[in-house]
This record gives structure tokens, C-alpha cells and sequence, in this order.
């Protein structure tokens, strides 16, 4: 709990250590966002098919998204004034642990859409053969 010592004043977490679980949160929130964008490259084609950079201007505008949220976090006077607390390595790894499967789960729902379009193109062609064929 970053050097909070809850033997003896547990409640101190709710002033002090508040403020590292809301600059996780809202860290966490900035990177699904970004992450999120890079799903939204196409609607049902995967990102292995359609990579980040098919589209640049969207890599600049995350990177000067991160960018402004590091120095909200690692300038002091703009830490205090956002009330957020800088972050260390193995805190980023969590936030990364936590935003990162919004990929993953795009990537599935895509994969899942593509398959049933594609069932569903196949039944409208198959009916349309038949139809074609009965009319001859």
C-alpha cells in the first residue's frame, strides 16, 4: 500500500492511498481508450490485417495522448493540481493489465462477426443458386 502502514491508522488508505488508486484508475481508463482507438482501424478486420500504422495521424494523436498524460503525472505542480501521483514500473505493468484485454476481446468479437457474415453470405449465395436453378 506504497509505505502506508494500516496497523496503525487503516483508514489513513482512504485519504492518502486514494490518491495512487485514482491515478491508476484514470491511467487505466486513458490507456483502453488508446487501445481502443486502434480497434476502431476497422470495423470487423483484424489488426494483423489492418496494422496501427495504415493509419498514422491516429499513432500521433495516441502518442500526444500518452505524452500529455505522462506530464500530467511526472510534472509535479500539474500532478498536484489534477491531484494524480506519479507511477512506478510494476504499477504501469497493472494498468497495462488491465487495458491491454480490450484488444483481445475486439479481436475475438471481430473474429466471431467475420465467421458469421461469412455463414451468412454463404446462405444467401446458396439460395440464390437454388432459386436460379429452379428457374431454369
Amino acid at each position: 500500500f506504497d509505505g502506508l502502514d494500516m496497523q496503525t491508522d487503516p483508514c489513513k488508505y482512504f485519504t492518502d492511498g486514494k490518491v495512487k488508486a485514482s491515478t491508476m484508475s484514470l491511467s487505466v481508463l486513458v490507456a483502453i481508450e488508446m487501445f481502443n482507438a486502434l480497434n476502431a482501424l476497422s470495423e470487423d478486420g483484424s489488426l494483423v490485417t489492418m496494422p496501427p500504422w495504415s493509419n498514422p495521424y491516429l499513432l500521433l494523436a495516441m502518442v500526444v495522448s500518452f505524452g500529455m498524460h505522462f506530464v500530467i503525472l511526472y510534472v509535479d505542480f500539474l500532478a498536484d493540481m489534477f491531484n494524480v501521483t506519479p507511477l512506478d514500473w510494476d504499477e504501469w505493468k497493472v494498468v497495462l493489465a488491465f487495458s491491454l484485454p480490450v484488444i483481445f476481446i475486439d479481436e475475438i468479437l471481430k473474429f466471431v462477426g467475420r465467421k458469421m457474415s461469412e455463414k451468412e453470405l454463404k446462405q444467401r449465395m446458396s439460395g440464390e443458386l437454388n432459386g436460379a436453378k429452379k428457374n431454369q
